[in-house]
């Protein structure tokens, strides 16, 4: 893994950031199934859904990979989708370059990247998509809901076998002023801190 990033995650191991109750709880319970997929020998599938999919789907989806890689929690996939696909906002892949990443990208209205982490490993692919595309897994895994939009709109994700809610405050609030590069910093960090709490307890 690449010194930068894990400089970064040796910041969060160090620092033992507070996690309220209620979303330690909700985290908690999303660990819970990563383990009974562990133990009936099937891989844990997490398909985390935002409306977009442009910013907080993605950054839930890129950490939680990392942060299993990290932990040497080995049978996770993750996977990301919107209700909608529009593109993973550049603002967003500047936050996670920040970080340590190294990010390859085409042009283009929804580009596809390849978010590296580790020169021996392959990198995530991320594009924005809808959840049911069919680039996700079309059964047997289970939602992570990351905006109280998608979550309230789409009550029903097919093939979905548990659905869980982790809504974060979406940083697109502060495109455009003075504090972007900060708020997308600050949500970045939410997410990694989370990620880690959650595979931590699997």
């Amino acid at each position: 893994m690449y010194l930068t990033l894990q400089s970064y995650i040796k910041s969060i191991e160090n620092e033992k950031p507070k996690i309220d109750e209620k979303r330690r709880t909700k985290l908690t319970a999303i660990a819970e199934y990563i383990r009974e997929k562990r133990d009936s020998g099937s891989p844990a599938r997490l398909t985390f859904i935002c409306t977009h999919n442009s910013r907080r789907s993605h950054l839930c989806q890129i950490w939680a990979a990392v942060m299993a890689e990290h932990l040497g929690v080995n049978e996770i996939e993750t996977y990301s989708g919107g209700t909608e696909a529009t593109a993973f906002n550049p603002r967003a892949v500047a936050a996670i370059e920040r970080a340590g990443f190294k990010v390859q990208g085409m042009n283009g209205e929804n580009p596809r990247y390849n978010v590296f982490f580790d020169e021996d490993k392959e990198p995530l692919v991320c594009f924005s998509k809808t959840f049911d595309d069919d680039y996700n897994p079309q059964e047997h895994f289970a939602a992570v809901m990351t905006c109280t939009d998608a979550d309230e709109n789409c009550p029903f994700i097919p093939g979905a076998e548990k659905r869980f809610s982790i809504p974060y405050v979406d940083p697109k609030e502060s495109d455009g002023t003075a504090r972007e590069k900060e708020t997308y910093d600050e949500r970045c960090r939410q997410i990694a801190i989370e990620m880690y709490n959650l595979i931590s307890q699997v």
